[in-house]
């Protein structure tokens, strides 16, 4: 039977006492979740980089904060219509829809490709970087831009059929405060 003397933990001692296991335990945990910047001592959040405007802005000249008007302008004649949203099917492989804030501008954009779509776009020109694919080929990636007070995922998923669905959504004031 193995017995510990003091001495074989003394390296975790720093840790401990800096407060700096509670990182190397929760953080991981809570990563990517509204969380993650909460844990993190002001001294260690400075160095997490926050991207400043994202790469991906709109779809067809849409983007957060659009008018209702100059949107539905621009996307054209919706399948579906209300005070809230619309939905755009452009060909059986691509569709959009459009949700509207209380002021009438836009305030979530997703578009959805199916198949074998040649205009899905990947991760790497939405985000600038590429993603991680998920061991069974799918790829799930979110980043907050709080600066442009927005938030981008991009959801591939696998299989005969595959989606592309990228979502461009604002932010509340509290989540960008909380970044």
């Amino acid at each position: 039977m193995f017995k510990a003397k003091k001495s074989d933990f003394s390296f975790l001692l720093p840790l401990v006492s800096s407060g700096a296991i509670v990182l190397y335990i929760l953080v991981p945990l809570f990563a990517g979740t509204q969380f993650d910047r909460a844990l993190v001592p002001v001294a260690h959040a400075a160095a997490m980089p926050t991207p400043e405007t994202p790469v991906y802005s709109g779809y067809k000249g849409v983007t957060i904060g659009t008018a209702m008007t100059d949107a539905r302008a621009k996307l054209g004649k919706a399948r579906d219509t209300s005070d809230a949203e619309d939905y755009y099917v452009y060909s059986d492989n691509e569709t959009v829809q459009v949700q509207y804030d209380t002021d009438k501008t836009v305030k979530t954009i997703s578009v959805n490709y199916i198949g074998s779509n040649p205009s899905a776009p990947a991760a790497k020109l939405v985000f600038g970087s590429d993603a991680e694919a998920k061991p069974d080929g799918g790829i799930f990636k979110m980043v907050r831009y709080p600066k442009a007070g927005c938030w981008i995922s991009y959801n591939k998923t696998t299989g005969d059929n595959p989606m592309v669905v990228v979502t461009m959504q604002k932010m509340s004031a509290a989540q960008i405060a909380a970044q």
